[in-house]
C-alpha cells in the first residue's frame, strides 16, 4: 500500500509548466528517489507535498487522506518532515536548540507554566530533550552537541539538518540533495545515516539527489523528471538501462 499516493499533479507558473501530469506512489517503509536534470520540476515537486506551492490540478493523498488545501504547518503535523539543499540552520544557536526546534509542534503547555517553567511545561522539557540526545546519539554528534551551528564543518551541518528531522519524528522523510557539497567520506557517512533512518526508525524517505551513485546504492525505487513530466519509473536497475533516461540525463554514457 502507497503512504504517499500523487495523482495526476500538475503545477503553472502563467504559461509556464512546471508538473505536468505527475503521478507517482510512494510505498510505505522505502526510499523512493527522485531525479532528473536542473529544472525537471523536483523542488517544485517538493513544495507541493509540503504545501508552500498549491497544484493547479490533480491531487495529494497522504495515508489516503488528502493533504491538498493544507497548510505546510498542518502538512508537519501529519508526519512530513522536509531538509533542504541548502541549509536551513539557526547558525547563532548551538546544535540542542537548533534540534529542539523541530520539536516545536510537540510543545502544548500554557505560556504562565512556560514563564515559571514549572509543571506541565517542565515535563515536556524534560521530554523533548530527551528525543533530542536520542537523535544526537543517533547521528553521532554527541562531540558537536553544545556547540554554534556556524562554527560546524558542512557535512556535520547537514547532519545536524537532519537531526532537525528526525526530531519531528515524522512518517515521511523528504531530503533535498542530501549530498550536495560533500566530500567522498561525508557522501558516504550521509549515505549510511540515510539507510539507518530507513530501517532502525522505519521512517519512509523521499530522496531528490544528484549523486547517481549514492541513488543506485540505496534507492529502493526512483522517478524520473524531466521538463516537469514522468519520464520513466523502476528500480536501479530498470532506470540503468532506460533509454530515455540515459538521453535525458545521464548522457550517453550508462552509468
Amino acid at each position: 500500500m502507497d503512504q504517499l499516493e500523487i495523482k495526476n499533479l500538475t503545477l503553472t507558473f502563467g504559461g509556464i509548466v512546471a508538473l505536468q501530469q505527475i503521478s507517482m506512489g510512494v510505498r510505505r517503509g522505502k526510499i523512493h528517489a527522485v531525479i532528473g536534470p536542473n529544472g525537471a520540476g523536483k523542488t517544485s515537486l517538493y513544495n507541493c507535498i509540503s504545501g508552500v506551492y498549491k497544484p493547479t490540478e490533480g491531487d495529494i493523498l497522504f495515508e489516503e487522506e488528502s493533504i491538498l488545501n493544507k497548510k505546510p504547518h498542518q502538512i508537519a503535523s501529519l508526519g512530513i518532515a522536509r531538509t533542504f539543499q541548502n541549509i536551513e540552520l539557526f547558525r547563532h544557536m548551538n546544535v540542542i536548540d537548533n534540534l529542539l526546534l523541530g520539536r516545536h509542534h510537540q510543545f502544548h503547555s500554557g505560556p504562565f507554566s512556560s514563564l515559571f517553567f514549572w509543571g506541565r511545561a517542565l515535563r515536556e522539557e524534560v521530554k523533548h530533550r530527551k528525543k533530542v540526545e536520542e537523535i544526537i546519539d543517533f547521528l553521532e554528534i554527541e562531540k558537536v552537541r553544545k556547540k554554534v551551528v556556524g562554527t560546524l564543518p558542512y557535512g556535520i551541518q547537514k547532519r545536524v539538518e537532519l537531526g532537525r528531522a528526525l526530531a519531528m519524528e515524522p512518517k515521511l522523510l523528504l531530503l533535498d540533495e542530501p549530498t550536495s557539497g560533500m566530500n567522498v567520506e561525508e557522501t558516504e557517512d550521509i549515505a549510511r545515516f540515510i539507510l539507518d533512518v530507513k530501517e532502525e526508525l522505519e521512517i519512509t524517505i523521499i530522496m531528490v539527489e544528484h549523486d547517481m551513485g549514492i541513488v543506485m546504492d540505496i534507492a529502493d525505487w526512483i522517478t524520473v523528471l524531466n521538463f516537469g513530466s514522468k519520464i520513466a519509473e523502476g528500480t536501479p536497475s530498470d532506470i540503468q538501462s532506460n533509454s530515455k533516461v540515459i538521453e535525458a540525463y545521464l548522457g550517453e554514457e550508462r552509468l
